[in-house]
């Protein structure tokens, strides 16, 4: 077995974390990586990863040579680098752009949905704003419609950096928002996810019931 070389803070319950994970399994490097699971929120930061991430956010990546990347967009194109199979990441031309933008759009649903959870569960009761909530979901809803609508065709091309964000984001919408009700909406997008959720990276990455 290889012996890890990088480390990945890590929580199962993220999904940019699943993100970089599924990643990892896809180009064949998750061997490569040791997880330092956390614990954390806004709210209750962990110092290790404050040491390495000043912001305290994660995923944050720790290299052999101990220096730190953070955010999934910059790992995940610094992992595409390391791999020798086909990249996951178009290198040039109008299709990296394409490809980047759709990732971009599945990046800003998972945001969506993390701010919608912290508002509902972390923020007091007397103290929740309905309307920026209310904000948050429709940010979700027209990203998901836009997937339908447009690019479905484009995520079951291929499993790229493109389809491995919008599938985490539908995850992370199951996990934390099992009420929201988007494959009625969106059937062919569900119809996509229910096949690409049977790839091993996607069964190896599932978070827990939570």
């Amino acid at each position: 077995m290889t012996t890890p070389s990088m480390t990945l803070y890590h929580s199962p319950l993220s999904p940019f974390v699943r993100k970089v994970t599924v990643f990892l399994h896809e180009t064949g490097q998750f061997d490569r990586v040791a997880l330092n699971t956390i614990n954390m929120s806004p709210v209750n930061p962990d110092a290790g990863l404050n040491r390495d991430n000043p912001v305290g956010k994660i995923p944050a990546l720790v290299l052999g040579n101990g220096t730190v990347l953070h955010d999934s967009r910059v790992i995940l194109e610094y992992l595409d680098l390391q791999h020798v199979g086909n990249p996951l990441i178009p290198r040039e031309g109008d299709a990296r752009w394409r490809r980047l933008s759709l990732a971009s759009q599945a990046d800003a649903i998972m945001d969506a949905s993390v701010l919608a959870r912290y508002e509902q569960f972390l923020r007091p009761a007397e103290k929740q704003w309905d309307e920026w909530l209310t904000a948050q979901q429709e940010k979700i809803r027209r990203g998901l419609a836009d997937f339908e609508a447009e690019h479905i065709a484009e995520l079951a091309s291929v499993f790229d950096v493109a389809a491995i964000g919008a599938a985490c984001a539908l995850g992370y919408i199951d996990l934390r928002m099992p009420n929201f009700g988007w494959r009625e909406q969106q059937p062919k997008l569900a119809a996509w996810y229910a096949e690409v959720s049977q790839r091993p990276s996607m069964k190896l990455t599932a978070p827990p019931a939570a």
